[in-house]
């Protein structure tokens, strides 16, 4: 039901979308990584507006994407219900429920694709960007297995420059992985690692674009 309600979404949003995000679409090495995603994997990116995750499920048409989401997203009832119907996993910031750990766990187990922004919330004025990367991202792909696929995006929406992204290549998070180090010490350490891949797929980004004009 929920990859029926996406294939509908996708179907009758795409018009819309190619006219309000326009959304230029860059790659690191294609041949390595397309829009194309083949099995389970875990998307990270950095987080700049609600519209992050609209525009990523036309970036990604061919599958569905369960992203986790903030609670407060959830207590809108319209909204709410929507973000349920497309398959959304419920994040509760204040409490100590991991219940969506284990939910992720289960897609990526059955073959999925989980969205993350590690960020864990959108960053406030005068911020460094990226803000610090959570280590659930980290924590499931060293459970999983499975290959983590950065994106970076420009954010640029409803303005009249194109939204943009630029899709990376996967990640392997059991190479990243210090056996020296406590599981601690590395998650903190894959987290950083994860961010400053999301850090240079802008610069390269902004690369690509001035290569452009």
């Amino acid at each position: 039901m929920i990859a029926f309600f996406n294939g509908f979404v996708k179907v009758t949003g795409w018009l819309a979308q190619k006219i309000v995000f326009r959304t230029k679409i860059y790659y690191e090495n294609k041949k390595v990584q397309s829009r194309k995603i083949k099995g389970a994997a875990i998307i990270i990116s950095n987080h700049t507006a609600v519209y992050d995750y609209a525009a990523f499920l036309f970036v990604f048409p061919t599958r569905t994407l369960r992203y986790q989401m903030a609670e407060v997203l959830f207590q809108k009832k319209g909204l709410g219900r929507f973000l349920k119907a497309m398959g959304g996993i419920k994040v509760d910031r204040n409490s100590f429920n991991f219940g969506f750990i284990e939910e992720s766990k289960c897609i990526l187990e059955k073959g999925g694709v989980v969205g993350i922004f590690p960020e864990s919330r959108l960053p406030k004025p005068g911020e460094e960007k990226p803000l610090p990367f959570k280590p659930s991202a980290a924590y499931l792909a060293l459970y999983s297995g499975v290959p983590v696929i950065p994106v970076y995006t420009n954010g640029e929406y409803f303005t009249k420059k194109r939204a943009g992204v630029m899709i990376g290549t996967p990640i392997n998070a059991a190479e990243l992985y210090d056996d020296s180090k406590d599981e601690k010490t590395n998650l903190a350490e894959i987290s950083e690692k994860f961010r400053q891949k999301i850090i240079e797929l802008g610069k390269q980004f902004d690369e690509r674009q001035k290569e452009k004009k």
